[in-house]
C-alpha cells in the first residue's frame, strides 16, 4: 500500500459506535445526557468542597482534584463525538487527533496516580490516625498532586512525540469514537515495533506501579481493620475508604475489560463500546459514589441548594 508523509494526512475518520443512521439520535441523546450529568456532578463536588471549610482536609483536596480530572477526561472525547453526530460528520483533523491522544493520555494517567495518592491518604488515616494531619500536611498534599501532574504531562508528551513521528496509509478510518492510541498505530505504515515496545513499557510502569501501590495500601488497611475488636468499629473504619475502593474497582475494572476485549475479540467496535465504561461512565458515576456514601459531601451539597433557593 502506498504511504504518505504524516504531514500530508489532513484528517482521520472516526467511525463511532455505530454507522446506522437510525441510531445516531439515540446515541446523541444518551451521550449528551451522560456528559451533562458528568459536568454537573463533578462541578458540584468541587463547589461543595471549596465552599465548606469543614471539607478543607487532605481527603477532600484529593477528591476535588479527582473531580477536575474526571471532568477534563470526559471532555477530551465526548464533545467531539457529539459534534460529529450532530453535523453527520466523521472527520477529525490530524492536529486535533494528535491533541486528543495527548490530552487523553494526560488525564488517564493523572486519574490513575490520584487514585493511588488517595489510597495512601486512606492508609495514613486508618493506620496512623494520631499523626494523620502531621503526615498529610498541605505541603505534602500539594506536592503529591504536582508530581502526579508532572508525570502525567511527561507521559502525554512522550505519546505525542511518538505519534508525530509515524507515517500513515491512505486508510484513515478509525473504528472508534475518539482517537485511541492502539487504533492509530494500526493505521501507521511505518515500523511501529519500537512504538509498541515503548507503549507497553510506559503502560507497565504507569499502570502497574500505581495499582501495586493501591493494593499494598489496602492490604495494610485490611490488616488494620482485622485488628479492630468490635464489628461496629470495623464497619466504621472500612466505610471511610469504601467510596474510594468502589471508584478504583470501576476504573481499573473497566480499563482491564477494554484490554481483555481487544485481546480476545478481533472486533474493534466491541472494544470501542467497552471503552465507553471508563471514558464516559466512570467519570459520570464517581460524584454519585462519593456523594451518596459520604454524609459530609451530602451536607455541603444541601447547604449549596439551600443558599441558592
Amino acid at each position: 500500500m502506498e504511504t504518505q508523509n504524516q504531514t500530508d494526512v489532513a484528517e482521520f475518520l472516526l467511525l463511532g459506535l455505530s454507522e446506522d443512521p437510525g441510531q445516531q439520535p439515540l446515541l446523541f441523546g444518551l451521550f449528551l445526557t451522560m456528559y451533562l450529568v458528568t459536568v454537573l456532578g463533578n462541578l458540584l463536588i468541587m463547589l461543595a468542597i471549596g465552599s465548606d471549610s469543614h471539607l478543607h482536609t487532605p481527603m477532600y483536596f484529593f477528591l476535588s482534584n479527582l473531580s477536575f480530572t474526571d471532568l477534563c477526561f470526559s471532555t477530551t472525547t465526548v464533545p467531539k463525538m457529539l459534534v460529529n453526530i450532530e453535523r453527520q460528520s466523521k472527520s477529525i483533523s490530524y492536529t486535533g487527533c494528535l491533541t486528543q491522544v495527548t490530552v487523553f493520555s494526560l488525564f488517564a494517567c493523572l486519574e490513575s496516580l490520584l487514585l493511588t495518592v488517595m489510597a495512601y491518604d486512606r492508609l495514613v488515616a486508618i493506620c496512623h490516625p494520631l499523626h494523620y494531619l502531621v503526615i498529610m500536611n498541605p505541603q505534602l498534599c500539594g506536592l503529591f498532586v504536582l508530581v502526579s501532574f508532572c508525570i502525567s504531562l511527561l507521559n502525554s508528551q512522550l505519546h505525542y512525540l511518538m505519534m508525530s513521528q509515524l507515517t500513515f496509509c491512505a486508510d484513515v478510518e478509525i473504528p472508534h469514537f475518539f482517537c485511541e492510541l492502539s487504533q492509530l498505530l494500526n493505521l501507521a505504515c511505518s515500523d511501529i515495533s519500537t512504538s509498541n515496545i515503548l507503549i507497553y513499557f510506559i503502560g507497565a510502569i504507569l499502570a502497574g506501579v500505581p495499582l501495586s501501590g493501591i493494593l499494598y495500601s489496602y492490604i495494610r488497611i485490611v490488616s488494620s481493620i482485622l485488628r479492630v475488636s468490635s464489628s461496629d468499629g470495623k464497619y466504621k473504619v472500612f466505610s471511610t475508604c469504601g467510596s474510594h475502593l468502589s471508584v478504583v474497582c470501576l476504573f481499573y475494572g473497566a480499563a482491564l475489560g477494554v484490554y481483555l476485549s481487544s485481546t480476545v475479540s478481533s472486533s474493534h467496535r466491541k472494544s470501542a463500546v467497552v471503552s465507553v465504561i471508563y471514558t464516559v461512565v466512570t467519570p459520570m458515576l464517581n460524584p454519585f459514589i462519593y456523594s451518596l456514601r459520604n454524609r459530609d459531601i451530602k451536607s455541603a451539597l444541601w447547604g449549596i441548594i439551600i443558599r441558592m433557593a
